[in-house]
């Protein structure tokens, strides 16, 4: 159907007709994008043209306008209609009836109205007050009635846009940040809001009205295409959903990505981040000029009377060679000759995040567009300059942000691509795998004066996830990769070689830190095995906090740099020569035996809180010792079943376990020559509110022991509680066996979805397995639960290895169950 015929259709069926059409064109596979968005304008002018008619009765000093996204033409299929039935005031009555006659028709089909009725000059003076309805009258469009009326509101609110810039504008961008800082960056978020987020559609019609000010333009390269991306995103969002909703909820991404013709969510995704980190660039450059030229506005004035008049000149700071400060941005020099000089981007970025300046777009643009590639190997000064560009802190962002807008750091590594706006579905991960590579190297430049080379730190923080863009373990990916890329960059074959293993290796302490048993000596042997030597294992600890505090506020606290710390001193212990092979078992403490004595003359279990924590080092100096948690203490005879009794109590009082040691305590001669108690020394803390009172706990222990206490059942009663809510699903569980992980005892390791009572249900699949838990360690990052547990056989062996292999696999039906 062609749009003449369905025009036809509309005016011959009224709005039966028009919902008809509507329909049609909306499920039509041909038409989508633009030309969709378009044809429903069309449509709708049609149809709400036809309304005026019939209800106006030839009535004079009236007009029908569309304002806002309906002005300019954007409607997408469940858009609301912005309308403003303007008249000249002479007949309050007749334009009452008016609206009524079209307001209603409207809303009897269901669609979305936002509508007024005013006068010019009562429009004027509501644009005067609220900065939204002037930025709505910018776009408004003719529909129906006297076009000299809806021509002089837009001349008058154009007009009154630009004598009033220098007010208006600063109003707007404090807008625009308290919107960003309340949504979020678009270019970053799992669930993002297209329209409200920084970098979606609200930010491009800011820049629309920037340049409607005739004060300032916003970069154009781009702009439109990214524009009309997030619109074509949200067009498919409206008809998934049957909703007019403007945030891609994770449930809706797959169904978005099919109505675009798109591989997957991940693809669309990177699709809406790209188009956003392209308005979020623009905006940026674009307040930058604005606020240039308001200053300029105030400071001309008062130089040329303080010199006489005449055109003031401006200032140039020499940065670097053929970089220069001008006007709060570096600039090329005029002497600057980006086609002769290759290393010219680098040292220009390094100056300018050495400087705490923004790059200016247009040197930006020259460099991209006349400098000549690198050689390969890089020469000396570029790979100089890109260590101190990294080692910027956090201007570092803003300057790569601008490097790569150009399309300079893809030409500069050529293995960004496949990184660059890549999501990570990962609750713990706050950013992009290409922006959490740059906040890396960020936070290195904090932990540079800890190691003996930060230029290899570096490097390694900006390459450590670059494996991410291809199949398989990103780390052995990643090896191969930055082998490569430092080549490239001119590193010697020694500083490859420790570049490659920091990438290979960027884990191996926070995961064995926190799930693995360190007074195992081959826990940390194997550890002093993969990193060598004692710089390696220096620069691995800067890289693996550094990586950690870069991912989000869940990877890192004192707790796990405590853990990864013992683990650094052990391996450092190792690697000097030093460490014992065989560590003698730790004698009982004083307070251990006696809990031993006493729990075993009570016949029960005897608990003791003490509250842990990290103290505060002179890199800190405010603030109040961070809580590391409590460490609950346990003794009780040695029986069945202690283990998932504790974890099922500690689960219904709502406690987490951060981490966990079981052993069995041989009582003195002269108590019991023969006797055992099992001792437990947990680490926990509240999900919220404060901790139980220990009495409480010991007489919930004490139930669970004697079987009189339904754990799985009040855990039960606790999830009907809080009904299921719609959303993403989480990944299966899964148990392996850690191959040589320790030579006393098997190590089961388990991924799984976080949830109250996991514990407990490992520790009864273990009980009922008939084999021993000699400790466990449990880390929990974000929704996901990853924990250790070392099992023996009852006479305190490892487990054969077709047992640990059944015994794996049977754990893992359990908790897919």
């Amino acid at each position: 159907m062609t749009g003449t015929d369905v025009r036809k259709e509309t005016e011959d069926s009224g709005p039966g007709g028009y919902a008809a059409a509507r329909l049609r064109l909306l499920t039509e596979g041909a038409r989508s994008g633009p030309p969709r968005r378009t044809a429903l304008a069309e449509l709708t002018d049609d149809w709400l043209a036809g309304l005026f008619g019939a209800a106006a009765a030839g009535a004079r000093g009236v007009s029908l306008v569309a304002v806002g996204g309906y002005g300019r033409g954007e409607l997408s299929p469940r858009s609301d209609l912005d309308l403003v039935l303007l008249h000249d005031g002479s007949d309050p009555g007749a334009v009452a009836a008016l609206a009524d006659r079209l307001w209603y028709p409207v809303w009897d089909l269901g669609l979305s109205l936002d509508h007024s009725v005013r006068t010019p000059a009562e429009a004027r003076r509501t644009a005067g007050e609220d900065l939204k309805v002037h930025l709505g009258l910018l776009d408004a469009r003719h529909l129906a009635g006297d076009p000299a009326l809806s021509a002089g509101l837009r001349t008058t609110a154009l007009a009154d846009w630009r004598n009033q810039a220098p007010k208006r504008l600063p109003e707007l961008q404090e807008l625009c940040a308290e919107r960003a800082a309340r949504q979020g960056e678009l270019q970053y978020l799992l669930e993002p809001d297209l329209k409200e987020a920084r970098g979606g559609l609200r930010d491009a019609t800011a820049l629309r009205a920037v340049a409607a000010s005739w004060l300032a333009d916003a970069p154009r390269e781009g702009l439109a295409d990214a524009r009309r991306s997030l619109l074509d995103v949200r067009d498919a969002l409206h008809l998934a959903t049957g909703r007019a909703t403007d945030r891609l909820a994770l449930q809706e991404q797959d169904q978005v990505a099919a109505e675009l013709g798109l591989l997957d969510a991940d693809t669309l995704l990177r699709q809406v981040y790209e188009a956003a980190r392209v308005i979020a660039y623009a905006s940026d450059v674009t307040w930058r000029e604005v606020g240039r030229v308001l200053r300029s506005r105030t400071v001309r004035p008062r130089l040329r009377a303080m010199l006489g008049g005449g055109k003031p000149v401006t200032e140039r700071s020499p940065l670097a060679e053929g970089v220069v400060e001008q006007d709060g941005e570096v600039v090329l020099a005029r002497a600057a000759r980006p086609e002769r000089d290759p290393v010219l981007p680098l040292r220009a970025a390094a100056a300018a995040a050495q400087a705490g300046l923004p790059l200016s777009l247009h040197a930006v643009r020259r460099m991209a567009a006349t400098a000549r590639p690198l050689p390969t190997p890089w020469p000396a000064e570029a790979r100089e300059q890109l260590v101190t560009l990294l080692g910027s802190g956090r201007p570092t962002v803003e300057v790569w942000e601008a490097l790569e807008a150009e399309g300079l750091i893809s030409r500069l590594l050529p293995d960004w691509e496949r990184v660059r706006c890549r999501p990570q579905r990962n609750a713990v991960h706050v950013w992009t795998v290409d922006r959490h590579l740059i906040e890396t190297a960020v936070r290195a430049s904090e932990l540079t004066r800890r190691v003996g080379r930060p230029d290899l730190l570096l490097v390694a923080a900006l390459l450590h996830d670059i494996g991410k863009g291809w199949p398989g373990d990103h780390s052995v990916a990643g090896e191969i990769i930055a082998k490569d890329v430092a080549a490239r960059i001119g590193f010697d074959r020694s500083d490859v070689a420790v570049l490659s293993l920091l990438v290979r290796h960027h884990l191996l302490l926070i995961e064995t830190a926190t799930r693995r048993d360190l007074d195992d000596p081959a826990t940390v042997r194997s550890v002093a095995e993969a990193v060598g030597t004692q710089s390696t294992l220096e620069l691995l600890h800067a890289l693996t906090e550094a990586d950690a505090l870069a991912t989000g506020p869940a990877a890192w606290s004192s707790w796990r740099g405590s853990l990864v710390a013992d683990l650094v001193r052990r391996v450092s212990a190792v690697l000097a020569g030093n460490a014992p092979d065989e560590p003698e078992p730790a004698a009982p403490t004083a307070e251990q035996e006696r809990l031993a004595i006493e729990a075993y003359r009570t016949g029960g279990p005897v608990l003791a809180l003490c509250a842990q924590t990290e103290p505060v080092t002179d890199e800190e100096p405010s603030g109040d010792p961070e809580p590391l948690g409590v460490e609950l203490r346990i003794a009780v005879p040695d029986q069945p079943g202690v283990l998932p009794a504790v974890a099922g109590v500690l689960a219904v009082h709502r406690l987490t376990v951060r981490t966990a040691e079981l052993r069995a305590l041989r009582l003195p001669d002269d108590v019991d020559d023969e006797g055992a108690v099992l001792l437990l020394n947990w680490r926990v803390a509240a999900e919220y509110g404060s901790l139980p009172q220990a009495a409480r706990l010991r007489t919930d222990l004490v139930r669970a022991l004697d079987g009189t206490l339904d754990i799985a059942g009040r855990l039960a009663e606790r999830d009907a509680a809080y009904p299921r809510r719609r959303g993403w699903t989480a990944p299966p569980p899964r148990v392996t066996v850690a191959p040589a992980a320790s030579h006393h005892a098997t190590v089961i390791e388990v991924r799984a979805q976080d949830a109250p009572g996991l514990l407990h249900r490992i520790g009864m699949a273990l009980e009922k397995a008939g084999v021993r838990v000699r400790s466990m360690h449990v880390s929990t990052l974000g929704s996901n639960a990853v924990d250790a547990f070392y099992v023996t056989t009852g006479a305190g062996t490892p487990l054969p290895t077709q047992d640990a292999a059944s015994l794996a696999g049977v754990l893992e039906e359990t908790l897919r169950g």
